[in-house]
């Protein structure tokens, strides 16, 4: 009896820890469980906070890179307040100096009117009337009240760059030479300031002008061929090339 009363209270102490063990499992297991949870949603926190490092790693370099353009910009302007400051220095002093200016361009730019006609009178006779006229209209631009010194200067200026142009290009244009009876009309072909050749439309006149005696003197025939191809040139009717023109040597000066 006492044996099997032993064993009962040892089955009942048993029975007693499995309970506990039991409670104790279910507790860790709990605890484990919330645990993988936290570390669940600590991983996800850490995530988060990566892709938002990153992104705010990605708007700082940008904004570098916005500051160091930025940066430069400014500079740049800078050097252009610069520059503009000395710009507006000089023009402070040329503005200081407009009346000693005026005083020192008005003789030169009687000098340029007064040479324009002499250099149109000594020149071969092209395009005389528009030229004489040209020079005429220079006369009166000194003496008109209403135009500035910059005015005047920049149309003197504007007639010898057109006298210029002259001298380096080929052109044509109608017109007549001789008077009275002797009068006949046809095409001048001007030459730069080298020749000026007169011929008429049925190429039975082929002359040019010799300034040694201040005339119109015949060319020879065999010039005509180049002329009319120089006239047709002159026309944009075809493109340019190379062709003869009658030229005289040059001489000494006197």
């Amino acid at each position: 009896m006492k044996r099997v009363a032993i064993l009962g209270s040892a089955v009942v102490m048993l029975a007693g820890l499995g309970a506990s063990a039991q409670a104790q499992f279910n507790d860790a297991l709990g605890t484990s469980e919330r645990t993988a949870r936290d570390t669940a949603t600590s991983q996800q926190r850490i995530d988060q906070l990566d892709d938002q490092t990153a992104v705010l790693l990605n708007d700082y370099r940008a904004n570098l890179k916005q500051l160091e353009a930025a940066r430069r910009y400014n500079a740049s302007l800078n050097r252009n307040i610069d520059a503009q400051n000395r710009e507006i220095a000089r023009l402070r002093e040329d503005i200081d100096n407009v009346e000693g200016l005026q005083r020192a361009m008005q003789p030169l730019m009687e000098d340029m009117v007064s040479r324009f006609g002499e250099i149109v009178n000594a020149d071969i006779p092209f395009r005389v009337a528009d030229r004489s006229a040209r020079a005429g209209r220079l006369a009166t631009v000194l003496d008109n009240p209403s135009m500035s010194a910059a005015q005047r200067y920049r149309l003197i200026v504007e007639a010898y760059q057109i006298e210029d142009e002259f001298g380096r290009t080929i052109g044509y244009y109608d017109g007549e030479i001789g008077s009275g009876e002797d009068t006949l009309s046809g095409e001048f072909l001007q030459i730069g300031r080298i020749a000026l050749i007169f011929k008429t439309p049925d190429d039975s006149v082929l002359r040019i002008w010799d300034k040694d005696q201040n005339d119109w003197v015949n060319l020879e025939r065999s010039y005509l061929q180049d002329v009319k191809f120089a006239l047709r040139m002159a026309k944009e009717q075809t493109a340019p090339d190379i062709f003869f023109a009658p030229v005289k040597p040059p001489v000494a000066a006197q």
